[in-house]
């Protein structure tokens, strides 16, 4: 072994140990179904401006269709019955839901208001706002 491998992987093994705990992984989950008004208004009105805003950096979207089983990962309270319906998930679990699409600026309020309430938020807006 070399002397710059073994530096090399004595300060990865420094990195990890000595890291501080993960945070959370923040996941938007958007139950849809083929068909769905409200859905196709969503993708049209938000779909594609969320990645680049602060609440997609802080959630990303994953999309689900309704009537699929649930990867495995991935735990709610209780099936959404209604399409859409946004599911804040936290390390695959639910945190909080959002039933219907009631239009692009409710929505973002909406979002923004209980994602303000995770410490991911706060990283991604040191990391360069919206």
């Amino acid at each position: 072994m070399t002397a710059i491998f073994r530096a090399a992987v004595l300060a990865l093994t420094a990195a990890f140990l000595w890291a501080p705990a993960a945070r959370a992984e923040l996941k938007l989950m958007m139950f849809e179904q083929q068909g769905c008004a409200y859905c196709i208004m969503w993708h049209n009105e938000i779909g594609p401006i969320y990645p680049k805003t602060q609440e997609g950096r802080t959630a990303p979207l994953i999309t689900q269709n309704l009537r699929e089983p649930l990867p495995e990962d991935v735990s709610v309270t209780s099936r959404p019955l209604f399409t859409p319906t946004f599911v804040l998930l936290r390390d695959g679990q639910e945190i909080w839901r959002l039933e219907g699409y009631p239009g692009e600026d409710f929505f973002w309020g909406l979002v923004n208001k209980r994602l303000q309430q995770e410490p991911e938020w706060a990283a991604a807006e040191a990391g360069g706002g919206s």
